[in-house]
């Protein structure tokens, strides 16, 4: 019996390793494929090797004096920074309030959140298009920004209400007895306490329009208001474009403030997602 418990402990191993494995392969095969692409000669993506025979920097160069890279960079920069400013700031305090107050509407805000996660957001973008369009701020940056923010609140607040449902009232209660105010208990307690919830929601928020296409194609139509996703795509977008080595550079570069910014802050991400999930 221990022979065969052995057996199939040693076998399941294997076999978990195996698939762990082959998606570690499936993962990194397409970027180290990339990065190669971005360094090789030409404007083709194919290599005969992974590594290029003759590795050039030319494709960097060309993108930083030959396109307005830096406009597109400054531009998604500006929308993700200001995304992330305000949605944090709208989602913590929704948060907040449906996990410590009791009001009116409280049970069907909460279940009108969870329903909305049900639909894909792509449904809504004729609405929000029309929308946009009726207050001018169609082909606009601010646009982007307050679609963003407000379309990552019902997820992230029931994360971080979660979150908050597992800190102690004790301390809050302590602070009331003392003559905290609500505003005073919210910013003074609440908020170091939730470090790592809130670090996990301004990363996720940072990165979400950083990468985002479809909604920025639909809604941005002059040159000075292109995201980087836009400009890259519209390198080999046309037949008659065929920089695939000039894309394959920006988007390596684009993946560099993203990995940088999870590197550093994986910790505090990991231990926000578990908390949040664990506690609601």
């Amino acid at each position: 019996m221990t022979r065969k418990t052995s057996l199939m402990e040693v076998l399941t191993l294997s076999a978990i390793y195996i698939v762990l494995s082959i998606t570690v392969i499936l993962i990194i095969y397409p970027v180290a494929w990339i990065i190669s692409g971005s360094l090789n000669a030409g404007d083709s993506l194919f290599s005969s090797t992974l590594i290029p025979k003759r590795i050039t920097l030319e494709h960097f160069r060309h993108l930083f004096t030959e396109t307005p890279y830096w406009l597109w960079f400054k531009n998604t920069l500006m929308i993700a920074f200001f995304n992330m400013i305000l949605s944090t700031l709208l989602i913590v305090t929704a948060a907040y309030a449906f996990s410590r107050f009791r009001f009116p509407g409280r049970r069907y805000g909460l279940m009108m959140m969870l329903v909305l996660q049900i639909f894909p957001s792509f449904m809504g973008m004729i609405a929000i298009y029309i929308l946009l369009l009726q207050i001018n701020l169609l082909d606009n940056l601010w646009g982007l920004i307050l679609v963003y923010a407000g379309g990552s609140i019902p997820f992230n607040a029931w994360l971080v209400k979660g979150y908050f449902d597992g800190l102690p009232r004790s301390l809050e209660e302590a602070a009331k007895i003392d003559g905290a105010s609500n505003t005073k208990v919210f910013t003074k307690i609440m908020l170091p306490m939730s470090v790592p919830i809130l670090v996990f929601v301004a990363v996720s928020n940072f990165i979400g329009p950083w990468m985002d296409f479809i909604f920025a194609r639909l809604v941005i139509r002059s040159p000075e208001n292109k995201t980087l996703a836009i400009g890259l795509f519209e390198l080999i977008s046309d037949r008659s474009n065929t920089e695939f080595t000039t894309f394959a550079a920006g988007a390596v570069l684009v993946a560099v403030p993203i990995t940088i910014i999870f590197m550093l802050l994986q910790k505090y991400m990991v231990e926000g997602l578990k908390a949040g999930a664990n506690k609601g």
